[in-house]
């Protein structure tokens, strides 16, 4: 009833329903065998039951959108791996993801497009420090790519990005700097080379067909 509620004071406010944006979240960090069935259902309620009703309240006035219905819900990159006591937003998000693409097979008759962002690490905000345990300012960065936290401006603009590119359908956008993939190099730079090329001599110097040159 709330989400109907919602939806209605956005069409008699503004005439049309046009983007919706689906950014509540629900998050705590827990060890798995420590969540509560109600700890665990109250984040899927709030982040995935959430966004669904959001997007099937939404659904009549933004197949009637002028320029075309969008859905932008904000997920996230913890469930591309695994990601250590978040069990709960672990599944909340990714079950976003997959309905996600499923809204955007059934709908695009409608002229409705669905899509995600998935932010990683973004400064200033309560998810960052609840995942830091309080302490995002002490964060070691050097294992992201792009050696910092986002900002939340990155992400408002990749939702812009989605909602004007009208070609672009049941996708997932990471807004990460590439903290899904990344990790701390096992050497330094400086010293691959030395390094690599000692063992390669050490392995040519056991003998044929255990060789690689470089």
């Amino acid at each position: 009833e709330d989400c109907e509620a919602a939806v209605k004071v956005a069409v008699d406010t503004f005439g049309a329903l046009d983007i919706l944006v689906n950014a509540a979240a629900g998050n705590f960090l827990a060890a798995a065998e420590e969540i509560s069935s109600k700890g665990f259902k109250t984040v899927m309620d709030i982040d995935t039951v959430g966004s669904f009703n959001m997007c099937r309240s939404a659904f009549s006035s933004l197949k009637t959108s002028r320029f075309g219905g969008v859905v932008v819900s904000i997920t996230a990159t913890l469930h591309y791996g695994a990601t250590w006591y978040q069990a709960a937003p672990v599944a909340a998000k990714a079950a976003i993801d997959a309905f996600t693409r499923t809204l955007a097979l059934e709908w695009g008759e409608f002229g409705v497009r669905c899509n995600c962002v998935a932010p990683g690490p973004i400064a200033d905000t309560p998810g960052m420090e609840k995942l830091s345990g309080g302490k995002a300012d002490q964060v070691d960065w050097t294992y992201i790519p792009a050696r910092r936290a986002g900002t939340k401006f990155e992400i408002a603009s990749a939702c812009i990005y989605l909602c004007l590119n009208t070609y672009i359908t049941g996708q997932i956008l990471p807004v990460d700097g590439g903290e899904w993939f990344g990790k701390k190099a096992m050497i330094p730079r400086e010293m691959v080379s030395r390094i690599s090329r000692g063992v390669e001599k050490q392995s040519r110097a056991m003998g044929p067909g255990k060789t690689a040159k470089l």
